[in-house]
């Protein structure tokens, strides 16, 4: 647990964009439905200074205009990834990431969605 607790610290070190952090794991936390983890990533979003309305919506966010496409390309990405569905276009949605991030930034997004994907499932597992 602490070596996974390093990885999110080391993670935190780029200077990652907080609102979408927060999205990204509140979204893979409701995909993989981790109660532990949604509560928690919620509470701390809205301490950040998230909005009530954006964190309501954001389980249909590809239907509403409450996001941005920067914010819209992280959020698919991040269901690509926690979904793994192999008809998924990966390179259509890495394009669409690079019109929005750098490389570095899609690194660490990536990174991002795997530790939050192994949190939930721990926790799950624990359930």
């Amino acid at each position: 647990m602490q070596a996974m607790a390093d990885v999110n610290r080391a993670i935190d070190t780029h200077g990652f964009d907080r609102a979408l952090y927060h999205l990204i794991q509140l979204r893979a936390s409701q995909i993989n439905r981790c109660a532990y983890c949604i509560k928690m990533h919620t509470q701390e979003a809205r301490r950040d200074g998230e909005t009530h309305e954006r964190l309501d919506r954001l389980i249909v966010w590809e239907h509403v205009n409450d996001f941005s496409e920067r914010e819209k390309a992280a959020l698919a990405w991040t269901e690509a990834l926690t979904v793994l569905d192999g008809k998924a276009d990966l390179g259509a949605l890495r394009a669409r990431l690079r019109a929005h991030f750098t490389d570095q930034e899609i690194g660490v997004l990536t990174s991002l969605v795997a530790m939050i994907n192994l949190w939930n499932r721990l926790q799950v597992s624990r359930h």
